[in-house]
């Protein structure tokens, strides 16, 4: 997937690691999921707090990397981590709501999970390290 190594060059694929690009693309492709959706009164309030939550997670994760102090960027990441279990939650009952895109749900999900861990063990490093 995203950490194959590419056989032309034999260098890693380094996106993989690029939480700009991981979380940008977490947007993209929740966008994408929530085209896919048919809206009802049901599935209309979940997609909508589902594109809100994925989408800021790159928002915020740009501000902390634009932070101006060590408190700031702790702050923005434990936003970008709020953000992120946010998503996790509506995916998880979109997944009820729409057994269809059970699947689809659950790669956004694990992705969302990937960065869940990611931003959890910099902002307890970020706080170790004062």
């Amino acid at each position: 997937m995203m950490d194959e190594i590419d056989n032309s060059s034999g260098t890693r694929d380094k996106s993989k690691y690029d939480l700009t690009e991981r979380t940008a693309k977490l947007g993209e492709n929740v966008i994408l999921f929530a085209r896919s959706m048919t809206l009802d009164s049901i599935t209309s309030p979940l997609v909508t707090q589902l594109v809100r939550s994925a989408t800021s997670v790159g928002a915020n994760y740009g501000e902390a990397n634009a932070a101006g102090s060590k408190k700031e960027f702790l702050y923005r990441i434990s936003l970008c981590n709020r953000e992120v279990r946010e998503t996790k939650h509506w995916l998880r009952m979109l997944a009820v709501a729409i057994l269809a895109r059970k699947e689809a749900a659950r790669v956004l999900w694990k992705e969302s999970h990937e960065l869940n861990l990611i931003f959890s063990s910099i902002h307890s490093k970020g706080k170790a390290n004062p």
